[in-house]
Protein backbone atom coordinates (compact mmCIF):
# COMPACT_ATOMS: atom_id res chain seq x y z
CA UNK A 1 0.00 0.00 0.00
CA UNK A 2 2.19 2.95 -1.01
CA UNK A 3 -0.50 5.57 -0.24
CA UNK A 4 0.44 4.83 3.04
CA UNK A 5 3.36 6.73 3.08
CA UNK A 6 1.68 9.80 1.08
CA UNK A 7 -0.99 9.75 3.62
CA UNK A 8 0.86 9.86 7.05
CA UNK A 9 4.77 9.61 6.80
CA UNK A 10 5.27 7.57 9.85
CA UNK A 11 8.44 6.75 11.79
CA UNK A 12 9.04 4.71 14.54
CA UNK A 13 11.43 6.05 16.89
CA UNK A 14 9.59 4.58 19.96
CA UNK A 15 9.03 1.23 17.91
CA UNK A 16 12.99 0.67 18.07
CA UNK A 17 12.99 0.56 21.49
CA UNK A 18 13.24 -3.00 23.41
CA UNK A 19 10.01 -5.39 23.00
CA UNK A 20 9.18 -4.83 26.14
CA UNK A 21 8.34 -1.31 26.09
CA UNK A 22 5.25 -2.42 24.63
CA UNK A 23 3.34 -5.00 22.55
CA UNK A 24 3.25 -5.00 18.63
CA UNK A 25 -0.26 -5.93 17.27
CA UNK A 26 -2.90 -4.61 14.61
CA UNK A 27 -6.37 -2.90 15.37
CA UNK A 28 -9.82 -4.88 15.75
CA UNK A 29 -11.73 -2.86 13.98
CA UNK A 30 -15.17 -2.19 13.64
CA UNK A 31 -17.66 -3.44 10.58
CA UNK A 32 -18.23 -0.20 8.54
CA UNK A 33 -15.56 2.71 9.64
CA UNK A 34 -17.60 6.20 8.74
CA UNK A 35 -15.37 9.85 9.20
CA UNK A 36 -17.15 11.95 11.17
CA UNK A 37 -14.39 14.68 11.17
CA UNK A 38 -11.15 15.54 10.00
CA UNK A 39 -9.15 18.44 12.30
CA UNK A 40 -7.66 20.67 8.97
CA UNK A 41 -5.72 22.88 10.58
CA UNK A 42 -3.63 20.53 12.85
CA UNK A 43 -3.21 18.26 9.85
CA UNK A 44 -1.74 21.20 8.16
CA UNK A 45 0.81 21.53 11.31
CA UNK A 46 1.64 17.89 11.05
CA UNK A 47 2.18 18.67 6.90
CA UNK A 48 -0.76 16.38 5.91
CA UNK A 49 -3.35 17.78 3.37
CA UNK A 50 -6.80 16.84 5.17
CA UNK A 51 -8.32 16.60 1.83
CA UNK A 52 -5.94 12.57 2.24
CA UNK A 53 -7.58 11.88 5.22
CA UNK A 54 -10.96 12.04 3.44
CA UNK A 55 -10.30 9.03 1.66
CA UNK A 56 -11.14 5.70 1.21
CA UNK A 57 -7.41 4.81 1.62
CA UNK A 58 -7.17 6.67 5.03
CA UNK A 59 -10.51 5.24 6.03
CA UNK A 60 -8.74 1.43 5.76
CA UNK A 61 -5.67 3.11 7.55
CA UNK A 62 -7.08 4.91 10.28
CA UNK A 63 -10.34 2.72 11.03
CA UNK A 64 -7.70 0.00 11.27
CA UNK A 65 -9.21 -2.25 8.72
CA UNK A 66 -5.51 -2.93 6.85
CA UNK A 67 -2.05 -1.61 7.74
CA UNK A 68 1.36 -1.96 5.08
CA UNK A 69 4.21 -4.42 6.11
CA UNK A 70 6.08 -1.12 6.76
CA UNK A 71 3.28 0.21 9.55
CA UNK A 72 4.54 -1.19 12.78
CA UNK A 73 1.53 -0.66 15.29
CA UNK A 74 2.37 -0.93 19.07
CA UNK A 75 0.10 -1.19 22.33
CA UNK A 76 2.55 0.77 25.01
CA UNK A 77 3.24 -0.73 28.28
CA UNK A 78 2.83 1.28 31.42
CA UNK A 79 1.83 0.94 34.85
CA UNK A 80 0.47 3.78 37.45
CA UNK A 81 -1.32 4.61 40.48
CA UNK A 82 -4.69 4.65 39.97
CA UNK A 83 -6.31 6.79 43.25
CA UNK A 84 -3.79 6.63 45.00
CA UNK A 85 -3.43 2.69 44.74
CA UNK A 86 -0.30 1.16 42.36
CA UNK A 87 -1.62 -1.02 39.45
CA UNK A 88 2.25 -2.27 38.16
CA UNK A 89 0.57 -3.46 35.05
CA UNK A 90 -1.70 -1.47 32.82
CA UNK A 91 -0.80 -0.29 29.08
CA UNK A 92 -3.04 0.68 26.13
CA UNK A 93 -5.42 -1.60 26.89
CA UNK A 94 -7.77 0.24 23.73
CA UNK A 95 -5.50 2.10 21.86
CA UNK A 96 -2.56 1.86 19.37
CA UNK A 97 0.57 3.86 18.37
CA UNK A 98 0.64 3.93 14.30
CA UNK A 99 3.79 5.96 14.39
CA UNK A 100 4.82 9.70 14.81
CA UNK A 101 5.49 12.53 12.17
CA UNK A 102 8.01 14.49 12.02
CA UNK A 103 6.65 18.07 10.70
CA UNK A 104 8.66 20.84 8.45
CA UNK A 105 9.37 22.70 11.92
CA UNK A 106 10.84 19.57 12.62
CA UNK A 107 8.65 18.49 15.21
CA UNK A 108 8.01 14.79 16.06
CA UNK A 109 4.33 14.08 16.88
CA UNK A 110 2.39 10.88 17.82
CA UNK A 111 -0.66 9.58 15.95
CA UNK A 112 -2.74 7.51 18.14
CA UNK A 113 -5.90 5.17 17.53
CA UNK A 114 -8.20 5.09 20.64
CA UNK A 115 -10.88 2.46 20.87
CA UNK A 116 -9.33 -0.03 18.26
CA UNK A 117 -9.78 -3.13 20.19
CA UNK A 118 -8.52 -5.38 22.69
CA UNK A 119 -4.51 -5.34 23.34
CA UNK A 120 -2.52 -7.67 25.73
CA UNK A 121 -2.99 -4.60 28.35
CA UNK A 122 -6.85 -4.66 27.92
CA UNK A 123 -7.60 -6.86 31.32
CA UNK A 124 -10.71 -7.21 31.40
CA UNK A 125 -11.80 -4.33 28.71
CA UNK A 126 -12.91 -4.86 25.60
CA UNK A 127 -10.95 -1.98 23.76
CA UNK A 128 -13.50 -0.49 22.29
CA UNK A 129 -14.53 3.18 22.37
CA UNK A 130 -18.24 5.05 22.73
CA UNK A 131 -18.89 7.28 20.24
CA UNK A 132 -19.70 9.70 22.72
CA UNK A 133 -16.12 10.22 24.66
CA UNK A 134 -14.83 9.97 21.28
CA UNK A 135 -16.92 13.00 20.74
CA UNK A 136 -16.26 14.31 24.01
CA UNK A 137 -12.37 14.17 23.46
CA UNK A 138 -12.56 16.09 20.51
CA UNK A 139 -14.21 18.60 21.46
CA UNK A 140 -12.52 18.94 25.04
CA UNK A 141 -9.53 18.71 23.78
CA UNK A 142 -9.36 20.90 20.76
CA UNK A 143 -11.01 23.45 22.88
CA UNK A 144 -8.11 23.37 25.12
CA UNK A 145 -5.79 24.12 22.53
CA UNK A 146 -7.56 26.93 21.51
CA UNK A 147 -7.78 28.05 25.14
CA UNK A 148 -4.20 27.68 24.77
CA UNK A 149 -3.82 24.55 26.82
CA UNK A 150 -0.70 22.29 26.60
CA UNK A 151 -3.00 19.26 25.18
CA UNK A 152 -2.67 15.94 22.86
CA UNK A 153 -5.34 16.70 20.32
CA UNK A 154 -8.29 14.99 17.70
CA UNK A 155 -6.56 14.29 14.14
CA UNK A 156 -9.91 12.78 13.29
CA UNK A 157 -12.94 11.23 14.49
CA UNK A 158 -14.42 8.30 13.51
CA UNK A 159 -17.78 5.96 13.91
CA UNK A 160 -17.07 1.60 13.61
CA UNK A 161 -20.54 0.38 12.80
CA UNK A 162 -20.62 -1.57 15.49
CA UNK A 163 -22.62 -1.46 19.21
CA UNK A 164 -20.93 -1.04 22.55
CA UNK A 165 -21.71 -2.30 25.51
CA UNK A 166 -21.21 -0.29 28.90
CA UNK A 167 -24.05 0.44 31.26
CA UNK A 168 -26.44 -0.12 28.15
CA UNK A 169 -25.41 -0.35 24.11
CA UNK A 170 -23.55 2.95 22.57
CA UNK A 171 -22.61 3.30 19.00
CA UNK A 172 -18.92 2.58 18.66
CA UNK A 173 -16.30 5.18 18.04
CA UNK A 174 -12.83 5.98 17.29
CA UNK A 175 -10.69 9.03 17.76
CA UNK A 176 -7.28 9.53 15.91
CA UNK A 177 -5.00 11.25 18.84
CA UNK A 178 -1.93 13.46 18.04
CA UNK A 179 0.68 14.29 21.21
CA UNK A 180 3.97 15.27 21.48
CA UNK A 181 4.47 11.71 22.45
CA UNK A 182 2.72 9.41 24.94
CA UNK A 183 5.29 8.82 28.19
CA UNK A 184 3.60 8.66 30.46
CA UNK A 185 4.91 9.02 34.40
CA UNK A 186 3.03 5.24 34.66
CA UNK A 187 5.75 4.48 31.88
CA UNK A 188 8.55 5.22 34.26
CA UNK A 189 6.73 3.35 36.81
CA UNK A 190 6.31 0.59 35.01
CA UNK A 191 10.62 -0.30 34.80
CA UNK A 192 10.95 1.03 38.09
CA UNK A 193 8.64 -1.28 39.76
CA UNK A 194 10.37 -4.00 37.64
CA UNK A 195 13.98 -3.31 38.96
CA UNK A 196 14.64 -2.74 35.48
CA UNK A 197 17.32 -0.04 35.12
CA UNK A 198 18.28 -0.35 31.98
CA UNK A 199 14.96 -0.50 30.65
CA UNK A 200 15.01 3.02 32.73
CA UNK A 201 18.28 4.62 31.51
CA UNK A 202 16.92 4.05 27.67
CA UNK A 203 13.26 5.55 28.44
CA UNK A 204 14.78 8.37 30.50
CA UNK A 205 17.52 9.08 27.34
CA UNK A 206 14.93 8.57 24.58
CA UNK A 207 12.62 10.96 26.90
CA UNK A 208 15.09 13.82 27.27
CA UNK A 209 16.38 13.75 23.31
CA UNK A 210 12.70 13.78 22.45
CA UNK A 211 11.03 16.76 24.64
CA UNK A 212 14.07 18.19 26.11
CA UNK A 213 17.49 17.88 24.18
CA UNK A 214 18.74 20.80 25.28
CA UNK A 215 19.72 19.03 28.61
CA UNK A 216 21.59 16.63 27.36
CA UNK A 217 24.16 18.77 26.85
CA UNK A 218 24.04 19.72 30.44
CA UNK A 219 26.27 18.07 33.58
CA UNK A 220 23.32 16.92 34.98
CA UNK A 221 20.74 16.05 32.13
CA UNK A 222 18.68 13.60 34.63
CA UNK A 223 18.48 15.72 37.31
CA UNK A 224 17.67 18.71 34.97
CA UNK A 225 15.10 16.57 33.39
CA UNK A 226 13.16 15.70 36.45
CA UNK A 227 13.16 19.69 37.23
CA UNK A 228 11.53 19.94 33.51
CA UNK A 229 9.00 17.80 33.61
CA UNK A 230 8.20 19.55 37.52
CA UNK A 231 7.97 22.69 35.86
CA UNK A 232 5.79 21.98 32.52
CA UNK A 233 3.12 19.81 35.22
CA UNK A 234 3.33 22.77 37.78
CA UNK A 235 2.40 25.46 34.69
CA UNK A 236 -0.37 23.34 33.31
CA UNK A 237 -1.55 22.56 36.51
CA UNK A 238 -2.30 26.57 37.22
CA UNK A 239 -3.30 26.88 34.09
CA UNK A 240 -6.13 24.25 33.89
CA UNK A 241 -7.42 25.75 37.81
CA UNK A 242 -7.46 29.27 35.89
CA UNK A 243 -9.65 28.11 33.30
CA UNK A 244 -11.79 26.04 35.95
CA UNK A 245 -10.98 22.72 34.01
CA UNK A 246 -11.26 19.58 35.96
CA UNK A 247 -9.05 16.78 35.07
CA UNK A 248 -10.84 14.22 36.50
CA UNK A 249 -8.83 10.70 36.90
CA UNK A 250 -5.05 12.66 37.48
CA UNK A 251 -3.92 9.44 38.00
CA UNK A 252 0.06 8.31 36.76
CA UNK A 253 -0.98 6.45 33.80
CA UNK A 254 -2.59 10.13 32.44
CA UNK A 255 0.12 12.36 33.51
CA UNK A 256 2.21 12.75 30.35
CA UNK A 257 5.97 13.43 30.83
CA UNK A 258 5.69 16.28 27.69
CA UNK A 259 3.51 18.58 29.86
CA UNK A 260 0.54 17.81 27.78
CA UNK A 261 -3.12 17.26 28.91
CA UNK A 262 -3.79 14.08 28.21
CA UNK A 263 -7.06 11.31 28.38
CA UNK A 264 -9.98 13.23 28.72
CA UNK A 265 -12.25 10.92 30.61
CA UNK A 266 -14.23 12.38 33.39
CA UNK A 267 -13.04 15.69 32.54
CA UNK A 268 -15.17 19.03 33.01
CA UNK A 269 -15.05 22.69 33.31
CA UNK A 270 -16.90 24.09 35.97
CA UNK A 271 -20.05 26.15 35.90
CA UNK A 272 -20.88 27.16 39.71
CA UNK A 273 -17.39 27.71 41.41
CA UNK A 274 -16.46 25.34 44.31
CA UNK A 275 -12.92 24.36 45.47
CA UNK A 276 -14.64 21.39 46.10
CA UNK A 277 -16.42 20.69 42.36
CA UNK A 278 -15.65 17.10 41.41
CA UNK A 279 -17.98 15.76 38.17
CA UNK A 280 -16.14 11.91 37.71
CA UNK A 281 -18.34 9.49 38.96
CA UNK A 282 -15.80 7.30 39.97
CA UNK A 283 -14.11 9.91 42.35
CA UNK A 284 -16.22 9.52 45.65
CA UNK A 285 -13.57 10.72 48.23
CA UNK A 286 -12.85 13.85 45.90
CA UNK A 287 -9.10 13.09 45.70
CA UNK A 288 -9.16 14.95 41.90
CA UNK A 289 -11.67 18.22 42.75
CA UNK A 290 -10.57 21.04 41.39
CA UNK A 291 -8.92 22.81 44.73
CA UNK A 292 -6.95 19.73 44.91
CA UNK A 293 -5.28 19.50 41.57
CA UNK A 294 -2.01 21.34 42.53
CA UNK A 295 -1.23 18.60 45.66
CA UNK A 296 -2.42 15.97 43.52
CA UNK A 297 0.29 17.08 40.98
CA UNK A 298 2.74 17.17 43.35
CA UNK A 299 2.35 14.03 44.51
CA UNK A 300 2.31 12.38 41.04
CA UNK A 301 5.79 14.34 40.65
CA UNK A 302 7.34 12.77 43.85
CA UNK A 303 6.22 9.20 42.13
CA UNK A 304 8.00 10.48 39.34
CA UNK A 305 11.16 11.05 40.85
CA UNK A 306 11.31 7.81 42.95
CA UNK A 307 11.27 6.39 39.28
CA UNK A 308 14.58 8.46 38.63
CA UNK A 309 16.09 8.00 42.42
CA UNK A 310 18.22 4.47 40.48
CA UNK A 311 19.76 7.38 37.65
CA UNK A 312 20.33 10.34 40.23
CA UNK A 313 23.34 9.15 41.86
CA UNK A 314 25.19 6.31 42.62
CA UNK A 315 24.82 7.07 46.82
CA UNK A 316 20.94 6.90 47.34
CA UNK A 317 21.05 9.31 49.73
CA UNK A 318 22.64 12.06 46.90
CA UNK A 319 19.86 10.78 45.28
CA UNK A 320 17.16 11.15 47.30
CA UNK A 321 18.67 15.00 48.12
CA UNK A 322 18.41 15.29 44.19
CA UNK A 323 14.51 14.63 44.02
CA UNK A 324 13.96 16.55 47.22
CA UNK A 325 15.38 19.78 45.31
CA UNK A 326 13.59 19.55 41.99
CA UNK A 327 10.26 18.54 44.20
CA UNK A 328 11.21 21.77 46.08
CA UNK A 329 10.33 23.62 43.07
CA UNK A 330 6.96 22.84 41.87
CA UNK A 331 5.16 24.61 44.72
CA UNK A 332 6.76 28.06 43.71
CA UNK A 333 6.61 27.38 40.01
CA UNK A 334 2.48 26.68 40.34
CA UNK A 335 2.23 30.01 42.62
CA UNK A 336 4.04 32.11 40.42
CA UNK A 337 1.70 30.77 37.57
CA UNK A 338 -1.03 30.82 38.99
CA UNK A 339 -0.78 34.29 40.40
CA UNK A 340 0.23 34.98 36.94
CA UNK A 341 -3.06 33.84 35.12
CA UNK A 342 -5.03 34.51 38.03
CA UNK A 343 -3.74 38.38 38.13
CA UNK A 344 -4.94 38.88 34.58
CA UNK A 345 -7.71 37.31 34.93
CA UNK A 346 -8.94 39.87 37.33
CA UNK A 347 -6.91 42.52 36.05
CA UNK A 348 -5.30 43.56 38.87
CA UNK A 349 -1.81 45.46 39.12
CA UNK A 350 1.54 42.94 39.74
CA UNK A 351 2.72 45.99 41.27
CA UNK A 352 0.86 44.17 44.20
CA UNK A 353 3.26 42.32 46.49
CA UNK A 354 2.56 38.42 45.88
CA UNK A 355 1.52 37.72 49.67
CA UNK A 356 -1.24 40.95 48.96
CA UNK A 357 -2.53 39.36 45.66
CA UNK A 358 -2.37 35.69 46.83
CA UNK A 359 -4.84 36.44 49.98
CA UNK A 360 -7.05 38.69 47.54
CA UNK A 361 -7.09 36.04 45.00
CA UNK A 362 -8.30 33.82 48.10
CA UNK A 363 -11.03 35.86 49.23
CA UNK A 364 -12.33 36.77 46.08
CA UNK A 365 -12.64 32.92 45.01
CA UNK A 366 -14.16 32.34 48.31
CA UNK A 367 -16.87 34.70 47.76
CA UNK A 368 -17.47 33.78 44.32
CA UNK A 369 -17.88 30.19 46.10
CA UNK A 370 -20.29 31.89 48.62
CA UNK A 371 -22.34 33.64 46.04
CA UNK A 372 -22.56 30.46 43.60
CA UNK A 373 -21.10 31.85 40.79
CA UNK A 374 -20.59 30.49 37.38
CA UNK A 375 -16.95 31.25 36.72
CA UNK A 376 -16.67 31.69 33.72
CA UNK A 377 -19.24 33.80 33.14
CA UNK A 378 -18.48 35.96 36.00
CA UNK A 379 -14.73 36.44 34.88
CA UNK A 380 -16.18 37.34 31.54
CA UNK A 381 -19.06 40.06 32.63
CA UNK A 382 -15.83 41.49 35.02
CA UNK A 383 -14.08 42.13 31.79
CA UNK A 384 -16.90 43.36 29.89
CA UNK A 385 -17.90 45.64 33.22
CA UNK A 386 -13.89 46.68 33.38
CA UNK A 387 -14.56 47.96 29.71
CA UNK A 388 -17.45 50.24 30.31
CA UNK A 389 -17.53 50.65 33.53
CA UNK A 390 -21.20 52.14 33.56
CA UNK A 391 -22.38 48.60 32.74
CA UNK A 392 -23.91 47.37 35.64
CA UNK A 393 -25.10 43.89 35.07
CA UNK A 394 -22.64 42.32 36.84
CA UNK A 395 -24.23 42.97 40.06
CA UNK A 396 -27.07 40.12 38.35
CA UNK A 397 -24.59 37.66 38.65
CA UNK A 398 -24.51 37.66 42.78
CA UNK A 399 -26.92 36.11 44.16
CA UNK A 400 -26.61 38.18 47.46
CA UNK A 401 -26.25 41.62 45.80
CA UNK A 402 -25.80 43.20 48.93
CA UNK A 403 -22.72 42.18 49.50
CA UNK A 404 -21.92 42.74 45.42
CA UNK A 405 -20.56 46.34 45.97
CA UNK A 406 -18.25 45.98 48.66
CA UNK A 407 -16.52 43.94 46.79
CA UNK A 408 -16.40 45.64 43.47
CA UNK A 409 -15.16 48.85 45.58
CA UNK A 410 -12.18 46.86 46.79
CA UNK A 411 -12.50 45.23 43.02
CA UNK A 412 -11.82 48.98 41.64
CA UNK A 413 -8.96 50.02 44.10
CA UNK A 414 -6.78 47.04 43.20
CA UNK A 415 -7.33 47.05 39.23
CA UNK A 416 -5.42 48.67 37.02
CA UNK A 417 -7.45 49.59 33.51
CA UNK A 418 -4.34 49.16 31.51
CA UNK A 419 -4.88 45.72 31.57
CA UNK A 420 -8.08 44.91 29.82
CA UNK A 421 -6.57 43.35 26.73
CA UNK A 422 -5.04 40.99 29.47
CA UNK A 423 -9.00 40.18 30.70
CA UNK A 424 -9.67 39.50 27.38
CA UNK A 425 -7.14 37.18 26.80
CA UNK A 426 -7.41 35.32 29.71
CA UNK A 427 -11.05 35.05 30.53
CA UNK A 428 -12.67 32.95 27.68
CA UNK A 429 -16.77 33.67 26.37
CA UNK A 430 -17.17 30.21 25.53
CA UNK A 431 -15.56 27.11 26.85
CA UNK A 432 -17.09 23.14 26.37
CA UNK A 433 -20.05 23.48 29.17
CA UNK A 434 -20.68 20.14 29.57
CA UNK A 435 -24.65 20.30 29.00
CA UNK A 436 -23.81 21.61 25.64
CA UNK A 437 -21.37 18.44 25.04
CA UNK A 438 -24.11 15.94 26.08
CA UNK A 439 -26.45 17.61 23.94
CA UNK A 440 -23.81 16.98 21.33
CA UNK A 441 -23.26 13.69 21.96
CA UNK A 442 -26.92 12.86 22.35
CA UNK A 443 -28.00 14.22 18.94
CA UNK A 444 -24.35 11.82 17.79
CA UNK A 445 -26.49 8.76 19.22
CA UNK A 446 -29.22 9.59 17.14
CA UNK A 447 -27.63 10.04 13.83
CA UNK A 448 -27.27 13.97 13.70
CA UNK A 449 -23.83 15.84 13.93
CA UNK A 450 -24.56 19.20 13.20
CA UNK A 451 -24.59 20.12 16.78
CA UNK A 452 -20.67 18.53 16.78
CA UNK A 453 -19.77 20.41 13.70
CA UNK A 454 -21.26 24.13 15.57
CA UNK A 455 -19.56 22.56 18.65
CA UNK A 456 -16.44 22.49 16.68
CA UNK A 457 -16.59 25.89 15.05
CA UNK A 458 -18.25 27.78 18.13
CA UNK A 459 -15.17 27.07 20.32
CA UNK A 460 -12.74 27.85 17.84
CA UNK A 461 -12.30 31.24 18.86
CA UNK A 462 -13.26 31.16 22.31
CA UNK A 463 -12.14 34.61 23.40
CA UNK A 464 -14.05 36.40 20.35
CA UNK A 465 -17.62 37.84 21.35
CA UNK A 466 -19.45 36.02 18.09
CA UNK A 467 -23.37 36.83 18.70
CA UNK A 468 -23.78 33.66 16.49
CA UNK A 469 -22.53 31.29 19.18
CA UNK A 470 -23.69 33.46 22.41
CA UNK A 471 -26.11 30.52 23.62
CA UNK A 472 -22.97 29.01 24.36
CA UNK A 473 -22.28 31.31 27.17
CA UNK A 474 -25.11 30.43 28.75
CA UNK A 475 -24.75 28.23 32.20
CA UNK A 476 -27.08 25.19 32.11
CA UNK A 477 -30.96 25.41 33.35
CA UNK A 478 -31.29 23.35 36.28
CA UNK A 479 -33.07 20.63 34.31
CA UNK A 480 -29.77 20.81 31.77
CA UNK A 481 -27.23 20.20 34.75
CA UNK A 482 -24.59 17.89 34.29
CA UNK A 483 -23.61 16.13 37.71
CA UNK A 484 -21.64 13.96 36.45
CA UNK A 485 -19.11 12.30 33.75
CA UNK A 486 -17.59 8.89 33.24
CA UNK A 487 -14.19 7.54 31.58
CA UNK A 488 -16.23 5.45 29.05
CA UNK A 489 -13.73 2.34 29.70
Amino acid sequence: MPWCGVILPLEHSYAQLPERFYARLSAKPGPLPQLIAVNAELARTLGIDPDSLKSPEALTLLGGRSYPETLQPIAMAYAGHQFGGFSPQLGDGRALLLGEIVNAAGQRYDVHIKGSGRTPYSRNGDGKAALGPVLREYLVSEAMHQLGVPTTRALAALSTGETVHREEAFPGGLIVRVAASHIRVGTFEFFSSRHDHEALQLLTSYAIARHAPHLLDEPEPIARWLEWVIAKQAQLIAHWLSLGFIHGVMNTDNCAVSGETIDYGPCAFMDEFHPQCVFSAIDQQARYSWGNQPSIGHWNMTRFAETLLPLLADEPSQAHDIAKSALATFGEIFHRHYLRLFRAKFGISADTTDDDSAAWIKSSLGMMADQRMDFTRFFRVLTRHAEAAEDRRIIDHFSFPDTAQPWLDDWKSKHDPALIEEMKQHNPVRIPRNHRIEAVIQAAYQGYFSPFEEAITALRNPYQEIEEFSHWEQAPLAHERVWQTFCGT
